[in-house]
């Protein structure tokens, strides 16, 4: 189940408009899953660095790597 649910949260985060997205957010990709497990799941990722966080200072949240490299440099292109 761990494999299946790790590429539904991947899918998840890639069909999203939004670049971080917050552990609820990440839970929806995988209902069948409890809270506890869902968090193992996305703490495999972030160990695979398929997933990384993103911290404002109070607020974790999780992004794919290199999502926010990409949204810079099509920043800076404007």
């Amino acid at each position: 189940m761990s494999e299946e649910a790790k590429a539904k949260i991947l899918e998840y985060m890639k069909s999203q408009k939004k670049t971080k997205l917050y552990f609820n957010d990440l839970c929806k990709a995988v209902p069948e899953l409890k809270m506890r497990e869902a968090k193992k799941v996305i703490n495999e990722l972030v160990e695979e660095g398929k997933v990384k966080y993103w911290s404002s200072g109070s607020t974790t949240l999780y992004m794919l790597p290199g999502v926010d490299d990409v949204a810079a440099e099509e920043e800076k292109m404007k």
